[in-house]
């Protein structure tokens, strides 16, 4: 079966349905999230936009570690696009596919310069 060109080369991958939790420790992989949040740098640092993408938006959640700096960490994704300062349509509260290498930054699994397909987006309430 041939990729459908829509999905700019998502549809060659394992299922669709694999969560942040899922991902492997390093390699190549897809998995769908919601942005949690997203990181602007100041105009005086080397530019870059980051975004935390978790499996599900918990109302009134920060983050996955608790106030003792315990977490699991597996349970979140930092995205990073080196070189940019926005990513057009990615925000706080966007479901997202994304497309990339895994690697570790700080502890986290995280995607560089990822392919990514905004899925929905939810409205402010």
């Amino acid at each position: 079966m041939a990729d459908s060109p829509g999905l700019g080369g998502f549809a060659d991958q394992q299922p669709h349905r694999q969560g942040v939790r899922d991902l492997p420790a390093r390699g190549r992989a897809v998995c769908t999230g919601f942005i949690e949040s997203v990181t602007h740098q100041p105009p005086s640092e080397q530019p870059f936009f980051s975004a935390v993408v978790v499996d599900a938006l918990r109302p009134g959640a920060r983050s996955a570690v608790s106030p003792g700096g315990t977490g699991k960490p597996n349970d979140r994704l930092r995205v990073i696009w080196l070189g940019r300062t926005r990513v057009p349509g990615i925000e706080a509260g966007v479901r997202l596919r994304l497309k990339g290498m895994v690697t570790r930054v700080d502890g986290l699994p995280a995607m560089f310069n990822p392919r990514y397909e905004i899925l929905s987006r939810q409205e402010h309430l």
